[in-house]
């Protein structure tokens, strides 16, 4: 696919293998490939926005995957930046592709429209790097935790629907084992290991699970003590997204009650990079931590 131009895309194959469909990342490759093309052939945003008589604004958010990608304007770029009838028609074959439903669309039931951006985005993301001040992520719950903490959030006391959430936080785990998984990097404060949420057996698999998965190449777990002195936060998760090619934008993902916040300016970037290195500076050493998890999974049992 694409064999004039296999040194452009090299990670679309990890996408297009995946065993489930994953358009946020299509969107994503696509759009930093027609930046390629469009620096290749010497044309300024205010060019190309001229080819399809929009605003320069709009080739941006085109080019950092932002917006979904329409057959007719990419068309009219792949022509305007010098694309063969056969290139063409197989990047217009991807694009059709990124347009379609993701896999997560079956959890439309129990899934915020805020959150739905960020499923696609972590999938897509070669480096995932969060920090959870109470609960344990999402990626590395168990199914008994994770209906625990379904449960725990749910105001409407209805059952069926935190099972659901629980499913779809579950389902959400399958790219850590993918062939080509992303690199997860957590950072938690002690808390997270003993704020007891569910039952202590419950608790004890979760502990046990959680030193398991830290155990893989792939995932890296660090625990800040409670007797850390370094305050370098308010004491709020986040998480921070990196992509492969480089050039797309790092993004932060901050969560609220009924909201999420997706930052993807350089400085915001910068400021909770720097922010994550504060933390893990503070935290004990994987070694260290798996000890810290394993003696609470102990407490437990």
């Amino acid at each position: 696919m694409f064999a004039a131009e296999q040194n452009r895309l090299p990670k679309l194959e990890r996408y297009l293998s995946s065993p489930r469909h994953n358009p946020t990342a299509l969107r994503l490759i696509l759009a930093s490939q027609l930046r390629r093309m469009r620096l290749a052939a010497s044309l300024s945003p205010i060019s190309a926005s001229d080819a399809l008589r929009c605003s320069d604004s709009k080739i941006s958010r085109l080019e950092r995957g932002e917006v979904q990608l329409k057959e007719r304007d990419v068309e009219d770029l792949l022509r305007l930046y010098g694309a063969g009838p056969q290139e063409r028609k197989e990047f217009l074959d991807l694009v059709r592709l990124s347009n379609e439903a993701g896999w997560w669309h079956c959890f439309e039931d129990v899934l915020p429209k805020w959150f739905d951006k960020f499923i696609g985005l972590q999938e897509a993301a070669s480096v995932i790097r969060s920090y959870e001040v109470l609960l344990v992520p999402g990626l590395l719950q168990t199914p008994e935790y994770a209906r625990a903490v379904g449960e725990c959030s749910d105001l409407e006391h209805d059952k069926v629907l935190a099972n659901r959430r629980a499913e779809l936080r579950l389902a959400r785990q399958e790219l850590l084992d993918y062939p080509d998984p992303p690199t997860l990097w957590v950072v938690l404060e002690e808390a997270v290991l003993h704020r007891r949420i569910a039952p202590r057996e419950v608790m004890e698999g979760q502990m046990r699970h959680l030193a398991d998965m830290a155990q893989r190449p792939s995932v890296r777990v660090q625990v800040i003590p409670f007797d850390a002195t370094a305050c370098v936060t308010g004491g709020f998760p986040i998480t921070h997204l990196r992509f492969d090619p480089p050039e797309l934008p790092e993004i932060v993902y901050l969560e609220h009650v009924a909201d999420a916040v997706y930052l993807d300016k350089p400085e915001d970037a910068e400021q909770y990079r720097s922010i994550l290195d504060r933390l893990l500076n503070a935290a004990e050493c994987p070694d260290a931590s798996a000890r810290r998890i394993q003696a609470a999974a102990e407490r437990y049992a």
